[in-house]
């Protein structure tokens, strides 16, 4: 690896950062050819992330180029930017991967790009990469490829061949807003790469039906990714429209991005002192109850309160607006009830429906069960629970008990001993 490809790799790892949805693949690739080489193994595809059984694996996150002809107010490869700049060619990226893997830095590959010439010229080289590992260098590693918005269909299909997820970044949650950030945009280019690859995804999934060995189609499925914080938009609406993006049968993940000051000097984005971290994870704990637990966008965020409560989690500000649905008696309520109730999660509350025909739980079962009884104590009756619930205490009194308390402040004289003689 010479000094120039080194230069080229420090850039250009710099540059891919900020791109935060490339957390799991989902899916399973083994190697069983003799002349292949690697395996996704267990489902899992994960930039500094940890496998089912406890491995710590890693990608080689990276951008072709960091060039770019579009002007995005909030991206730090903007053509206006005064940066370095590199482009990798082709068989250099190949290169990289295949040096990289062997030398067992990575198990796979997170490839983006910046967009130079035209969508497809640059989808184009993309796909190109992809290829040549698969079909080149029996590469059987994870693939996430960035499909850039408005490439042709054509082309997303190919990438579909060869990448095991694809994504495209919505960035923006509304047009509005996106047109004063990045005017050459529009949401139609990115919607539109979505559709390719869930049409994709569907019809491979039926030719699957009809031939076992048939070619799949991105296996993992889709992703996309938004920032948080660099517009108007309150937590209402993001959710909303991550509400209507997975009513898509492939899409698997919605990631949220704290927006992070990296152009101070366009006045059309907000003075940030540090990116809005807690709000973020406030936005991936809501996401997980559209998902998971059958919350609705309106039971977590309206029209009296469209952004969510930064001090405590979506799920126990939920309950606190909600008293009168508490207490459960575990003992009891349904499997839909218990995921209602802070503490409780999905594992647990199948283990509680289980357990519960056969003996009467009581703490120590349910600390046995993963939930978390300092808080769901307040929201349950149960066997050995005290009788204080959220409506004896209140709403404000519980949230007052699960509030963290601020540490208290340490007198430094009691750290120090004066010895005189």
């Amino acid at each position: 690896m010479n000094e120039q490809v080194i230069q080229k790799l420090k850039i250009l790892t710099e540059s891919a950062k900020y791109d935060v949805s490339c957390a799991s693949s989902g899916t399973v690739r083994r190697n069983s050819r003799k002349d292949g080489l690697g395996n996704t193994v267990g489902g899992w595809g994960i930039c500094h992330s940890f496998s089912e059984d406890g491995r710590c694996i890693s990608l080689l996150k990276i951008m072709l180029t960091n060039y770019c002809i579009y002007d995005c107010a909030y991206c730090i490869n903007r053509v206006s930017n005064d940066i370095p700049r590199a482009t990798l060619s082709v068989s250099e990226l190949v290169d990289l991967t295949i040096e990289f893997y062997r030398r067992n830095y990575i198990e796979g590959l997170f490839l983006s790009s910046g967009v130079v010439r035209n969508p497809d010229y640059t989808m184009e080289r993309l796909v190109r990469v992809a290829k040549d590992l698969r079909e080149v260098h029996r590469f059987n590693g994870y693939i996430h490829l960035k499909s850039i918005p408005g490439a042709s269909e054509e082309l997303v299909r190919q990438a579909g061949r060869y990448a095991d997820r694809l994504s495209v970044n919505l960035e923006i949650p509304t047009e509005k807003n996106l047109k004063l950030l990045a005017p050459e945009k529009d949401h139609q280019s990115v919607y539109k790469p979505m559709l390719y690859i869930q049409q994709g995804a569907l019809e491979s999934a039926e030719e699957r039906k009809k031939h076992r060995h048939a070619p799949r189609f991105a296996p993992a499925g889709q992703s996309t990714q938004m920032i948080v914080g660099a517009t108007s938009e309150t937590d209402r609406d993001i959710l909303n429209v991550s509400s209507a993006l997975y009513q898509r049968p492939t899409m698997k993940r919605v990631y949220y991005s704290g927006y992070i000051s990296v152009n101070t000097y366009d006045k059309r984005l907000p003075a940030l002192k540090q990116p809005p971290l807690v709000r973020e994870n406030r936005l991936y704990q809501a996401d997980w109850l559209l998902r998971f637990y059958q919350f609705r966008v309106d039971e977590l965020v309206d029209d009296a309160s469209p952004d969510l409560d930064l001090e405590v989690d979506p799920k126990l500000a939920w309950a606190l607006r909600h008293p009168e649905f508490f207490p459960v008696n575990i003992l009891t309520a349904d499997y839909e009830a218990l995921l209602r109730v802070p503490g409780i999660g999905v594992r647990s509350a199948r283990l509680i429906v289980l357990s519960r025909r056969f003996s009467r739980i009581g703490l120590y079962d349910l600390k046995r069960m993963g939930a978390v009884v300092k808080k769901a104590r307040y929201f349950i009756t149960c066997h050995e629970l005290p009788d204080k619930t959220i409506l004896d205490l209140g709403p404000a009194g519980v949230r007052k008990l699960l509030l963290p308390r601020p540490a208290r402040k340490t007198d430094d004289r009691q750290l120090s001993f004066d010895f005189q003689d």
